[in-house]
Protein backbone atom coordinates (compact mmCIF):
# COMPACT_ATOMS: atom_id res chain seq x y z
CA UNK A 1 0.00 0.00 0.00
CA UNK A 2 1.62 3.21 -0.93
CA UNK A 3 1.41 5.74 1.88
CA UNK A 4 2.37 9.98 0.85
CA UNK A 5 3.34 12.07 4.25
CA UNK A 6 2.55 15.58 3.37
CA UNK A 7 3.65 18.22 6.12
CA UNK A 8 1.37 22.02 6.55
CA UNK A 9 0.31 24.57 8.61
CA UNK A 10 -2.04 23.56 11.16
CA UNK A 11 -5.32 25.93 11.29
CA UNK A 12 -7.20 23.99 13.76
CA UNK A 13 -5.12 21.00 16.66
CA UNK A 14 -6.47 17.50 16.55
CA UNK A 15 -6.74 14.20 15.27
CA UNK A 16 -8.81 12.76 12.59
CA UNK A 17 -8.59 9.79 10.07
CA UNK A 18 -11.12 8.75 8.06
CA UNK A 19 -11.99 8.21 4.21
CA UNK A 20 -11.36 11.41 2.10
CA UNK A 21 -14.24 12.99 0.23
CA UNK A 22 -12.13 15.33 -2.54
CA UNK A 23 -13.95 18.01 -4.63
CA UNK A 24 -11.99 21.07 -6.80
CA UNK A 25 -14.86 23.36 -5.95
CA UNK A 26 -15.12 25.28 -2.88
CA UNK A 27 -17.56 24.36 -0.07
CA UNK A 28 -20.62 26.04 1.62
CA UNK A 29 -22.21 24.89 4.41
CA UNK A 30 -24.92 27.05 4.61
CA UNK A 31 -27.05 26.26 1.76
CA UNK A 32 -24.70 23.38 -0.03
CA UNK A 33 -25.45 21.33 2.78
CA UNK A 34 -28.05 19.31 5.12
CA UNK A 35 -26.91 20.02 8.25
CA UNK A 36 -29.40 16.73 9.60
CA UNK A 37 -27.47 14.10 7.14
CA UNK A 38 -24.23 15.66 6.05
CA UNK A 39 -25.33 15.51 2.47
CA UNK A 40 -24.26 17.76 0.05
CA UNK A 41 -27.02 19.54 -1.56
CA UNK A 42 -25.79 22.37 -3.44
CA UNK A 43 -26.88 21.83 -6.92
CA UNK A 44 -24.50 21.38 -9.68
CA UNK A 45 -21.63 20.72 -7.14
CA UNK A 46 -19.29 18.06 -8.14
CA UNK A 47 -20.20 16.44 -4.90
CA UNK A 48 -24.05 16.85 -4.74
CA UNK A 49 -25.83 13.89 -3.41
CA UNK A 50 -22.54 12.85 -1.25
CA UNK A 51 -22.11 12.63 2.73
CA UNK A 52 -19.68 14.35 4.57
CA UNK A 53 -20.09 12.98 7.48
CA UNK A 54 -16.91 11.47 8.90
CA UNK A 55 -15.37 12.02 5.82
CA UNK A 56 -11.98 13.55 5.37
CA UNK A 57 -13.09 16.56 3.44
CA UNK A 58 -10.70 18.18 0.91
CA UNK A 59 -11.44 20.85 -0.55
CA UNK A 60 -9.80 24.37 -2.01
CA UNK A 61 -11.11 26.64 0.14
CA UNK A 62 -14.51 27.67 2.03
CA UNK A 63 -17.20 30.47 0.48
CA UNK A 64 -20.31 31.23 1.64
CA UNK A 65 -20.91 34.10 4.91
CA UNK A 66 -20.70 34.06 8.39
CA UNK A 67 -23.11 31.80 8.62
CA UNK A 68 -21.05 29.09 7.81
CA UNK A 69 -19.51 29.13 10.76
CA UNK A 70 -21.98 28.35 12.97
CA UNK A 71 -23.79 25.62 10.21
CA UNK A 72 -20.20 23.78 10.97
CA UNK A 73 -20.70 23.84 14.67
CA UNK A 74 -24.33 22.88 14.71
CA UNK A 75 -22.95 19.94 12.18
CA UNK A 76 -20.67 18.68 14.74
CA UNK A 77 -22.78 19.27 17.60
CA UNK A 78 -25.37 17.20 15.44
CA UNK A 79 -22.32 14.43 14.56
CA UNK A 80 -23.40 15.04 10.90
CA UNK A 81 -20.12 17.22 9.98
CA UNK A 82 -16.25 16.15 8.72
CA UNK A 83 -13.75 14.49 11.00
CA UNK A 84 -11.63 16.96 9.74
CA UNK A 85 -11.01 19.37 6.76
CA UNK A 86 -7.73 20.07 4.55
CA UNK A 87 -7.72 23.35 2.19
CA UNK A 88 -5.53 24.39 -0.29
CA UNK A 89 -5.96 27.65 1.73
CA UNK A 90 -8.23 28.44 4.85
CA UNK A 91 -9.91 31.19 4.86
CA UNK A 92 -11.30 33.22 8.19
CA UNK A 93 -15.39 32.07 8.25
CA UNK A 94 -14.20 28.04 7.79
CA UNK A 95 -11.28 28.50 9.89
CA UNK A 96 -13.69 29.90 12.62
CA UNK A 97 -16.24 26.94 12.02
CA UNK A 98 -13.85 24.77 12.37
CA UNK A 99 -12.25 25.68 16.08
CA UNK A 100 -16.02 26.33 17.23
CA UNK A 101 -16.63 22.65 15.82
CA UNK A 102 -13.36 21.54 17.13
CA UNK A 103 -12.69 20.16 13.60
CA UNK A 104 -9.16 19.28 12.87
CA UNK A 105 -8.17 21.62 10.50
CA UNK A 106 -4.76 22.17 8.11
CA UNK A 107 -3.86 23.81 4.91
CA UNK A 108 -1.04 24.62 3.21
CA UNK A 109 0.56 21.49 2.53
CA UNK A 110 3.37 20.36 0.42
CA UNK A 111 2.03 18.96 -2.13
CA UNK A 112 -1.51 20.11 -3.54
CA UNK A 113 -3.72 17.73 -1.57
CA UNK A 114 -6.22 18.17 -4.55
CA UNK A 115 -3.67 16.38 -6.36
CA UNK A 116 -1.99 14.24 -4.23
CA UNK A 117 -5.45 12.67 -2.25
CA UNK A 118 -8.16 10.91 -3.95
CA UNK A 119 -11.79 10.06 -2.79
CA UNK A 120 -11.83 6.50 -1.05
CA UNK A 121 -7.99 7.35 -0.05
CA UNK A 122 -7.78 6.64 3.69
CA UNK A 123 -6.08 9.97 5.64
CA UNK A 124 -4.82 10.75 8.68
CA UNK A 125 -4.81 13.78 9.96
CA UNK A 126 -2.25 14.96 12.62
CA UNK A 127 -3.37 18.57 12.41
CA UNK A 128 -1.19 19.56 15.56
CA UNK A 129 1.75 18.76 13.84
CA UNK A 130 0.43 19.93 10.48
CA UNK A 131 1.00 16.18 9.30
CA UNK A 132 -1.31 14.56 6.43
CA UNK A 133 -0.84 10.35 6.19
CA UNK A 134 -2.54 9.32 3.01
CA UNK A 135 -2.93 5.57 2.43
CA UNK A 136 -4.06 5.18 -1.69
CA UNK A 137 -6.83 2.96 -2.46
CA UNK A 138 -5.84 0.36 -4.51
Amino acid sequence: MTEIVLHGHKVVGGLAEGEALVTSQPVTFVGGLDPATGEVTEKNHELAGKCITGKILVYPKGKGSTGNAYRMYDMAVRGTGPAAIINQSAEPVTAIGAIMGEIPMVDKLSQDPLAAIATGDWVRVEASQGVVIIRKKN
